[in-house]
């Protein structure tokens, strides 16, 4: 009998040891602290994406179709011969053009419609789109400018860098001012370092906005953030 309570006690007591280790580890786990930085790098833009094309009203279908063929074909081998970087076309069209009046529509045309994209260093962009013009394009549609494609990643680790060195900091601050001592790092949290939105340029109506003078194209500037959290264990 006294062996059966002796196993008896020794089982409570194992079974208070076990159910008293969850407690302790979560005791242990919420001695952490969260903090997360940010990091931004600024960077140049350099590069200059322009969609731009011909655009003919006129009744017939097929002279609207064959005008548009001959002045896209010009502004093609004019931005081929300006080395523009990957230039495509982005969009073909023909469409009836109708008139209202009193409620009645009426068949007057046809509109016809090439735009190519590409891109090109800034510095070179007002000088071609005024060439553009004068051998056909009538539209300039699209305009935005970015930073070339390794500038933008190694502003990525920058800004991650920052964003590290901020969380840290923050964390030694918070302890030291609460006499603490930081003892590991438990999580590791990227929340971001993603690729800057392109700088638009305000869209042109047509592009004879664009042949009045020399177009000038000023680059700016893109911004490049991320965000970190650290979990401390202190």
């Amino acid at each position: 009998m006294l062996f059966n309570q002796s196993k008896l006690l020794l089982t409570i007591g194992c079974f208070g040891l076990l159910s008293m280790q969850p407690v302790l580890a979560q005791e242990q786990m919420l001695k952490t602290i969260t903090v997360t930085g940010e990091g931004i790098e600024r960077i140049p833009t350099t590069i200059a994406n322009v969609q731009l094309g011909v655009e003919i009203q006129g009744e017939n279908a097929s002279q609207v179709q064959e005008e548009v063929a001959q002045k896209s074909n010009s502004l093609v081998n004019l931005l081929k011969s300006r080395s523009v970087q990957r230039l495509q076309t982005s969009g073909i069209q023909l469409s009836p053009n109708y008139s209202y009046n009193d409620n009645q529509r009426k068949l007057i045309g046809y509109v016809a419609t090439n735009l190519v994209s590409f891109e090109l260093p800034i510095d070179k962009v007002g000088a071609v789109l005024d060439e553009s013009v004068k051998v056909g394009a009538t539209r300039i549609d699209n305009v935005t400018l970015s930073a070339e494609e390794d500038a933008i990643a190694s502003a990525q680790e920058k800004a991650l860098v920052k964003a590290t060195a901020s969380a840290q900091k923050q964390a030694n601050v918070i302890l030291q001012t609460l006499n603490l001592t930081a003892q590991e790092i438990v999580t590791i949290n990227v929340n971001g370092a993603n690729s800057p939105n392109p700088v638009m340029m305000p869209k042109m109506r047509s592009a004879m906005d664009a042949s009045v003078a020399n177009t000038p194209v000023v680059g700016g500037e893109q911004t490049v953030s991320a965000s970190v959290t650290l979990q401390i264990r202190y």
